[in-house]
């Protein structure tokens, strides 16, 4: 809890680099480089500098200075080495870049085997997010105590078959959860899924003392109801930070063009390059080298399928 570890000892006049974890209307706290914490506004220079996507988010290194009148400000925030996003409406019509953590390592999504059931879609969306921003990607399968022992490996195994990490795990009942954190240890790692997913669950599993808000799934929809509000990044004693996000139900993609989507199913990318046409949709095209591993059961109809509607409803 951010709040425990509050005040800013150790903070110094002058400017320093932070970062930011926890954003929440126009307050920031940023942790100082002798780990304490620091609340801070954003001067408007930084606003005006980063008008083309989230001014600040969690994950954001940043460079903050104490003013005269003793307030703490944001005075810029450095390039993000990468990012997990999505696409949101904006005004007017408009869509925009949803940035919900900067400068991660690793995303982790969580899906749970039952209540709610896992919805392989939004998986592979999870997935191309991670390949389209150059981050290691890991699927989690929850609450494997809920249903017969065969059902886990059917559902998520075909992930494992084309190279992902899959961990399965049932917090309330302890298993795999030394293995997650052992995945999490070192590294800035977002936690996300559909709500009921058991997100909150997992970490307070993880690291004690979290005391992250749970609820039940709803009995008569089968749904999660939202207990995470805001996005936070979490100190872990293990080493490193872990976000817990808000759910996700639906993941639009943000900006992928055609070709970089393909490419970001990674059981396409020994075909690519392999059409007959360079500019093969993968669609309808005659001598397409993915459609002619699809039909030989080497690209499962699956993940083609999603790929065809990421590709006819998102991708640009």
């Amino acid at each position: 809890d951010l709040r425990q570890r509050g005040g800013c000892a150790g903070l110094s006049v002058g400017t320093f680099t932070g970062t930011v974890l926890r954003a929440r209307s126009s307050f920031y706290t940023v942790e100082t480089p002798d780990g304490s914490l620091v609340e801070c506004r954003l001067r408007g220079r930084a606003k005006r500098d980063r008008q083309s996507s989230d001014i600040v988010v969690i994950g954001d290194r940043v460079s903050v200075a104490r003013q005269p009148d003793g307030s703490v400000m944001i005075e810029e925030v450095e390039p993000r080495r990468s990012r997990f996003s999505r696409r949101q409406a904006g005004p007017r019509g408009s869509w925009r870049e949803d940035v919900m953590v900067a400068n991660l390592d690793l995303v982790v999504a969580v899906f749970s085997c039952d209540r709610p059931p896992p919805n392989p879609r939004l998986i592979d969306r999870f997935l191309v997010v991670a390949e389209d921003n150059g981050v290691e990607a890991t699927i989690v399968a929850n609450k494997v105590d809920l249903v017969e022992a065969s059902i886990p490996e059917s559902v998520f195994g075909p992930y494992e078959t084309i190279g992902y990490r899959v961990l399965y795990t049932a917090a309330k009942a302890g298993i795999g959860v030394d293995a997650l954190r052992s995945h999490l240890a070192g590294r800035i790692s977002v936690v996300a899924g559909p709500s009921g997913a058991g997100k909150s669950t997992l970490l307070n599993a993880i690291q004690p003392g979290l005391r992250l808000a749970t609820a039940e799934v709803s009995e008569s929809l089968g749904k999660g109801r939202h207990t995470t509000t805001a996005a936070e990044l979490h100190r872990l004693d293990a080493g490193g930070y872990v976000a817990d996000t808000p759910g996700i139900r639906e993941l639009g993609l943000w900006q992928i063009p055609a070709r970089a989507l393909a490419w970001c199913f990674v059981e396409f990318r020994p075909y690519l390059g392999g059409c007959g046409f360079n500019d093969c949709s993968h669609l309808h095209e005659p001598r397409c080298a993915i459609r002619d591993a699809l039909a030989v059961g080497e690209i499962s109809e699956g993940r083609y399928d999603s790929y065809r509607r990421m590709l006819v409803g998102d991708a640009g």
